[in-house]
């Protein structure tokens, strides 16, 4: 059976309580195997420690090793803390980061899903004040293309997708910003008059941000694509807190992880959920099955 890697994260914090939660229960996928990567390093529930970064540090190298070797047809990661790996030698924002670099891809990017909506986004582990700087008609183009083939692969079909507007209102007509009209429609017309050959989509927009979400989730569309972090998770874990996957576009290998933090205050309370691991697994799965 082909095998499924799932690392704990930082084990001061839930990620072995929901890992040996979702493999007990039931829920997973079961034309895999799974092997969990990473150890405990004496962690105490809810007390983080430089020992627990660098073991959560390790199980990623570690990980990314099984990947290259064929050992592991996937990775699930469990959450980590950003800072406190960044302290002990993690040189990358985020996990997404860290896979692409090991995997020695440029094109790719962070792909959030979840109940009936699934989003993208153009800019991610940046400061919001930089991210009308980093927008351009190139990188909106390379994240739709990337959000179409994820969908195609999904829905079967050529997918709908929405163009989330930078600026309130969409800009309003240039009265709120001109992102809309300078960067965001230009690359629209791009995507639409020069489609992927791979996966062809419908893309629509710059549309309001404030509206876009609601008539994604009532199936007007099939993915948003943002243009910041928190403009597309925020929407995604209103309306899927507890069943929402992080995955990575554009990787040789499916890569998911739950879409929660580390949540110390929870660590050894016996409250955290396994919903959004177990929909991680299942989602690595069905991505690594086609």
């Amino acid at each position: 059976m082909p095998v499924i890697g799932i690392t704990l994260g930082d084990a001061a914090g839930i990620g072995p309580e929901i890992v040996a939660a979702a493999l007990a229960s039931g829920k997973v996928d079961a034309r895999f195997e799974y092997r969990v990567i990473g150890e405990n390093a004496d962690a105490q529930p809810g007390e983080p420690t430089p020992a627990t970064s660098r073991a959560a540090l390790a199980a990623l190298e570690e990980s990314a090793r099984l990947l290259r070797t064929g050992e592991i047809a996937a990775i699930v990661t469990g959450p980590i803390h950003k800072a406190r790996m960044q302290a002990e030698g993690f040189a990358f924002p985020g996990q997404t980061e860290f896979f692409a670099a090991r995997a020695g891809v440029t094109d790719f990017a962070m792909c959030l899903t979840g109940g009936a909506l699934t989003v993208a986004l153009v800019t991610a582990h940046v400061p919001l004040r930089d991210v009308a700087a980093l927008l351009s008609a190139r990188e909106i183009i390379r994240v739709g293309h990337l959000l179409a083939a994820f969908l195609t692969a999904r829905l079967g079909r050529a997918p709908r997708i929405a163009v989330a507007g930078l600026n309130p209102h969409a800009g309003e007509s240039g009265a709120l910003g001109r992102e809309e009209i300078e960067i965001l429609s230009p690359a629209i017309t791009l995507l639409t008059n020069h489609p992927s050959p791979v996966a062809p989509a419908t893309f629509t927009g710059p549309l309001s941000p404030d509206t876009v979400f609601h008539r994604a989730v009532a199936g007007e569309f099939d993915g948003v694509l943002c243009m910041y972090h928190d403009q597309g998770l925020i929407p995604l874990k209103l309306h899927a807190l507890h069943t929402g996957v992080n995955v990575t576009l554009g990787l040789p290998f499916p890569r998911t992880s739950p879409d929660h933090g580390t949540a110390f205050e929870l660590a050894g309370k016996n409250l955290a959920r396994p919903d959004s691991m177990i929909a991680a697994i299942n989602l690595a799965a069905a991505l690594s099955a086609r």
